[in-house]
């Protein structure tokens, strides 16, 4: 059985903690670090190991076995320099893989410069999940899957209520797929001859302009 990868945090923010959260919920080990007792006191009894650290400093990134763990993830918040500092500390000593959390376009150019494997920008992604929401009533959530094409959640409409699944004809009226059908706490995987309902919500998936086409002509 092959090991299971481990990772570890390096700043606990809101961003930081939920990446923890949902490491240790999946079953992975992780290394916490921030500078904040605090912050650390509150992750220690579900981390594998949690430690208040400045990751500044290389040697002390190296005594708690750092260049051992396969993925950091620099999730510091404000402070851009801390951030850079890490980044390149990280891969100088040899971590396999590093994920930056970054605030702006310059701050993941330096990062990316520095070595960084992957960055992300968590309030970039939110806002343009938001905007998607707000252009659409019935919108409720989008996920890039690449730059043309994306995956979204969509409310049923009036215009939707009691019309099958064939009389609809999504892939060639809209060029979209339907992968299924959420109804309450059902996944349904829809067949021809299944009517949406009124409190559906359906699950799409195609390019961009072919889903905004889709979602306006539902709201008319």
């Amino acid at each position: 059985m092959a090991q299971k990868k481990t990772f570890a945090v390096i700043g606990l923010g809101r961003f930081g903690l939920a990446v923890v959260e949902e490491l240790i919920n999946s079953g992975y080990e992780v290394l916490v670090i921030d500078r904040n007792q605090e912050r650390i006191a509150k992750v220690a009894k579900i981390a594998t190991h949690a430690v208040v650290l400045d990751t500044s400093d290389e040697s002390a990134l190296r005594e708690v076995g750092i260049t051992s763990i396969d993925h950091v993830i620099v999730a510091i918040g404000k402070d851009i320099e801390d951030s850079i500092m890490t980044t390149l500390i990280l891969k100088e000593i040899g971590v396999k893989k590093v994920t930056v959390k970054v605030q702006n376009f310059y701050h993941e150019k330096v990062v990316k410069r520095l070595g960084a494997d992957e960055t992300i920008q968590p309030e970039a992604i939110t806002g343009k999940r938001l905007a998607h929401r707000i252009v659409s009533n019935h919108m409720l959530e989008f996920y890039d899957l690449s730059k043309k094409h994306s995956f979204v959640e969509i409310q049923v409409t009036s215009k939707l209520v009691n019309m099958t699944v064939a009389n609809l004809d999504l892939r060639d009226r809209f060029h979209i797929n339907l992968v299924a059908i959420k109804r309450g706490d059902d996944i349904i995987i829809p067949k021809p001859d299944e009517s949406f309902e009124p409190t559906d919500h359906i699950l799409l998936v195609g390019e961009n302009d072919h889903l905004a086409k889709f979602s306006t002509w539902i709201e008319k």
